[in-house]
């Protein structure tokens, strides 16, 4: 059975088109993971600073061993975007 991780985002005023490209630069190598099944990038459209990533993952394990292969730096600079640390949890 797979695992959903949602993912949500909430961006400085000024950081929310940095963010989007970002986020959606990061979709590619996340659907490259093994244990990845699918990933989709949603962006508010009410509020466009708020943003979410759903992927769906053959196991919480194959989600853990996927972000041994982010970059230190790509979370720092993730940090300068964001009004509020991100939020994820797992969903069946």
């Amino acid at each position: 059975m797979s695992i959903t991780r949602i993912n949500t985002f909430q961006a400085l005023d000024d950081k929310v088109d940095a963010l989007k490209e970002f986020l959606t630069a990061l979709l590619p190598t996340i659907l490259a993971s093994p244990g990845c099944r699918s990933c989709q990038f949603l962006q508010d459209q009410t509020v466009p600073s708020r943003m979410v990533i759903i992927e769906v993952w053959d196991s919480i394990d194959a989600h853990h061993q996927s972000l041994q292969h982010v970059p230190r730096e790509s979370i720092e600079e993730v940090k300068t975007m964001l009004a509020a640390p991100p939020v994820g949890a797992y969903y069946r």
